[in-house]
């Protein structure tokens, strides 16, 4: 791995048991070397399956992921990048019934609003509630509220790093 180096977070908080294969697949592609994660049950979601994956690797990692697993729409996951000393790090979000969700994070963990995503938030609301409407779409809080009782289902679970050298 040359570049940039960073780490991050695979949170899978639920999938169909037939795509775990696949996720496997997706994230050997993606940290190039093999991967074989541990899945558990995620009791948010009867039937489906759980697992996360911290990762170290080049900067954009995190976008690497999100674009390997564009598409399957029966997921449930976040992904995190840490940032560095010299990129800002990243928070994508997914549902099925909301799509995908990104922001950018600061060196404390802080989400960053763009400035246009603000601008809209004002343009668009006529009062304080609308406001306060238009602002939680630009911090992504419905994908928050969604995800949240997959967090707590996968509280206690081992964390395994991941990381390769040379």
């Amino acid at each position: 791995m040359t570049g940039t180096h960073t780490r991050g977070v695979l949170f899978v908080h639920s999938a169909p048991p037939a795509l775990c294969p696949h996720l496997e697949w997706s994230a050997t592609a993606v940290l190039d070397h093999d991967v074989r994660l541990e899945w558990s049950a995620q009791p948010a979601a009867p039937g489906m399956m759980r697992t996360e994956l911290s990762w170290v690797g080049t900067v954009g990692t995190g976008a690497r992921f999100a674009s390997a697993l564009r598409g399957w729409e029966h997921l449930r996951y976040e992904i995190t990048e840490e940032p560095t000393a010299s990129t800002e790090g990243g928070r994508w979000c997914h549902t099925p019934d909301l799509g995908i969700f990104y922001a950018p994070m600061d060196a404390s963990g802080n989400m960053l609003v763009p400035e246009d995503r603000i601008r809209a938030a004002l343009a668009s609301a006529s009062d304080l509630s609308e406001l306060r409407h238009e602002l939680d779409k630009a911090i992504g809080q419905a994908w928050d509220d969604e995800l949240e009782p997959f967090r707590y289902a996968g509280a206690g679970v081992p964390v395994r790093w991941l990381h390769r050298v040379g």
